[in-house]
């Protein structure tokens, strides 16, 4: 593909030069998106006039037209989604009628709901900004209500706080879960603000969903009903995604009038290094992301670098810097991931605003809409998983109206192969749609028995949510009992303590320095054994630890600085077998099964490399396995029908694997699920059937329904699934057919020829 560097003179091509030079074979891709003129609106002469005086007091001297229009539709008591691009001034659409609200009224309150502690920190800090500015609006005293809030603030947020700034899980927990605390705030709750609302899917978004219709039906006891004002960059049909996440109808606001900085997208692939071997292999991305990284804060590009996980964030960060001349500006890059303790995250997120760090290598925890002005590039180290996602990322560079570059650094995997060398499958995709069913019974029914803990259940509310059947279960169970019309929750127990809403995080593990006793982060259990294992090389914030012991009982990892040219990686073995089959059918040589299973991963050891990636030795481990007792749906087939489809035996394995890739991909469509909320597992004779098999399963315990569902719609599910590989262009598979973005191993092999014969050949025999 022929690159043009000399056209047009934007800043963000001016950028890319400076990485081009002697590594044009690595640009594989550049396109300049334009610039975007603002388009204004007059001021609404509903706005307050303290609340006007403060926003223009911070610069906004004009409104822009989306902005005005929500603002607008929120004051006058609609709700509204609003839904335009990053950077577009999202946050004064709802800022606007929620401060002249709480200014004309006294006693009114407000919420505002963040699925991301950095985000919610970053809008509180606008907030305070903006009430410390006028007296009139002192009384709001906006505060946090979160884990990082000590006991004296979350009391003091409690009795006074107007507008209360939290996450999800605190809402369900310490709200909800004990209203009576918070009759102040619910008796006279005027707005609920969900940003980044494209955030909650599959059983997250399903949880949310429904603690969003638990939110609603307590106001009205207490008297109040608030107005719902949603907002996000990346979503696709907002309105419809709005109206599931809260269960009401939502106005979106799609047209944006802000303006955006010409910025230029390139696709980078890593060059080759040791030719020498039989097989050669490219530099990993991580490195060379941290090299274009370091030559961007050279140049003196504040620079963001987005790493695929918390080791890739501290190493980039590291590398970065060591490949940075001057010791000054060397110290001006760090890392930034989850597992930081609260303050240390402050402190980085304000020295990057406020341009004391000139580079940043984070994981996607400052990928949602943090405001940090300035920052001239983005370096992506690898596809992020989804077209939201990139664009998540890419919007944290040319905020406003300055000029800005985005690099995505392909890894050296089929998927980001394709991607660089097919970029219009990223930048022509729509957003993908935030999935999720608040109907799904394995999630209705703890979120009932919350519900009914919290005030007794209506035959009308359950009705609404077509939970009448689980309702029955639970007091079957003697969960619940029914007198007359309502339910009521049986016993003392707490079943806001018993669910996690965001599912998977079985406990945290500390993790504490030896020599000083202090701690340096956290990480949850399940994480810990793949990364904190003893022997395992700890990286935090560019220093170096060795882990001495863990210990998952006290949760408790001992860890020791060290100086070390090596760092290392775990391994793992997945296994899973069937515990008991729901349901069973033949149909010649195909099965198709409802089962039970138990989905086993351990770490069997792990590999010392140095940072060249020169495998020094691997060093075995013995350590707890993970279990997952979930529900898959199986079909398995037999050699005589893989032989008659013309599947020769060393494609087998391939074509068992695309297969499960692609369904994998496509039963959202027929579950009403998210791909990230699912796995599978492909053999070509799986211990329990003797036969080649393909298992896809629920990612959580005892099951989502989302197996149950695939499974009852197994032929329209792989008839979809079969039109979307016979229906791509990609001659041997590609991100849009088989390949997956989380495959454990690394999409290898696949066969998207032999998916199709195999398809078309179960599906004849299931009809």
């Amino acid at each position: 593909m022929t690159i043009h560097l000399d056209s047009p003179a934007t800043y963000g091509r001016e950028l890319l030069q400076t990485l081009s030079p002697g590594a044009t074979q690595c640009l594989r891709h550049a396109v300049d998106q334009p610039a975007r003129a603002s388009r204004y609106a007059e001021w609404p002469s509903w706005v307050h006039t303290s609340v006007r005086d403060a926003v223009i007091s911070r610069g906004a001297e004009k409104l822009w037209i989306h902005q005005e229009q929500a603002a607008t539709l929120a004051a006058n008591g609609h709700n509204v989604v609003i839904a335009t691009s990053t950077a577009s001034g999202k946050s004064l659409g709802y800022q606007l009628p929620v401060l002249s609200r709480l200014a004309s009224e006294p006693t009114a309150t407000a919420l505002y709901i963040s699925p991301a502690k950095a985000l919610a920190a970053d809008q509180l800090r606008a907030t305070v900004r903006l009430c410390g500015s006028r007296p009139e609006l002192a009384s709001i005293g906006p505060c946090a209500y979160d884990g990082d809030a000590n006991p004296d603030i979350r009391q003091w947020a409690r009795n006074h706080s107007r507008w209360i700034f939290t996450n999800p899980d605190m809402l369900h927990l310490s709200v909800l879960g004990a209203h009576e605390r918070w009759g102040r705030l619910l008796r006279h709750l005027q707005f609920v603000v969900i940003d980044e609302c494209h955030s909650y899917r599959g059983l997250f978004g399903a949880n949310v969903a429904l603690i969003m219709r638990r939110l609603s039906r307590l106001a009205r006891r207490y008297g109040s009903s608030p107005t719902f004002i949603l907002a996000s960059a990346t979503t696709a049909d907002p309105a419809a995604a709005a109206q599931r996440l809260i269960g009401a109808s939502a106005h979106a606001v799609t047209d944006d009038g802000s303006p955006q900085g010409a910025r230029t997208i390139a696709f980078w692939e890593p060059p080759i290094i040791g030719e020498d071997l039989m097989v050669p292999v490219r530099r990993p991305a991580g490195l060379e992301s941290a090299r274009l990284m370091a030559r961007l804060v050279t140049e003196g590009a504040r620079t963001i670098t987005f790493a695929r996980s918390r080791r890739g964030a501290e190493t980039t960060a590291m590398a970065a810097a060591a490949a940075v001349d001057d010791p000054s500006m060397a110290r001006r890059i760090a890392a930034y991931r989850a597992g930081y303790l609260a303050e240390d995250r402050r402190a980085l997120e304000t020295a990057f605003s406020d341009g004391d760090l000139m580079g940043l290598a984070s994981t996607n925890a400052l990928e949602l809409g943090i405001d940090i002005a300035g920052i001239d590039a983005t370096v992506i180290a690898g596809f992020p998983g989804t077209v939201a996602s990139f664009w998540q990322q890419a919007g944290r560079s040319g905020r406003r109206t300055q000029g800005s570059l985005v690099v995505m650094v392909a890894r050296d995997d089929p998927m980001d192969t394709y991607l660089v060398n097919n970029p219009e499958a990223v930048l022509d995709r729509p957003v993908e749609a935030s999935v999720f069913d608040p109907t799904n019974p394995y999630v209705l029914g703890p979120q009932l028995l919350c519900a009914a803990k919290e005030h007794p259940l209506e035959a009308h509310e359950l009705e609404a949510l077509d939970a009448v059947a689980v309702a029955e279960e639970l007091a079957a169970d003697g969960l619940l009992r029914r007198r007359g019309t309502r339910w009521f929750a049986v016993g003392d127990e707490n079943p806001h303590a018993d669910l996690d809403i965001r599912t998977g995080i079985a406990g945290r593990v500390t993790i504490i320095e030896a020599e000083s006793g202090k701690v340096i982060g956290t990480c949850d259990a399940q994480r810990a054994m793949g990364t904190l294992h003893p022997g395992a090389v700890h990286i935090h914030q560019g220093d170096s630890y060795l882990v001495d012991t863990l210990d998952l009982d006290a949760g408790i990892a001992i860890v020791v600085a060290v100086e070390l040219d090596w760092t290392t990686y775990s391994q793992s073995e997945t296994d899973l077998r069937i515990t008991r089959y729901a349901m069973s059918e033949d149909f010649g040589e195909v099965s198709l099964h409802l089962v039970e299973t138990e989905v086993t991963s351990r770490v069997t050891s792990y590999l010392r490399k140095l940072h060249t990636g020169e495998i020094v030795d691997s060093i075995p481990l013995d350590m707890p396995p993970h279990r997952l007792h979930t529900q898959a749906v199986l079909y398995t087939v037999t050699p005589e029908l893989l032989q008659s489809a013309g599947i020769a035996p060393s494609d087998v394995p391939g074509s068992l694997h695309a297969a499960e890739h692609a369904a994998i991909g496509l039963l959202p469509l027929v579950a009403t699920c998210d791909r990230w909320d699912i796995g599978g597992v492909s053999t070509e004779c799986h211990a329990d059937t003797g036969l080649p098999s393909i298992f896809v399963y629920d990612g959580y315990p005892g099951g989502a329904g989302f197996a149950a569902r695939g499974h009852a719609v197994i032929r329209d599910w792989l008839a979809a699934t079969l039109a979307v590989i016979d229906g791509c262009p990609c001659p041997t598979g590609c991100p849009s057919c088989v390949q997956s973005p989380k495959c454990g191993n690394g999409n290898n092999p696949l066969d998207k020829a032999g998916a199709g014969r195999l398809l078309k050949a179960v599906l004849a025999e299931l009809s």
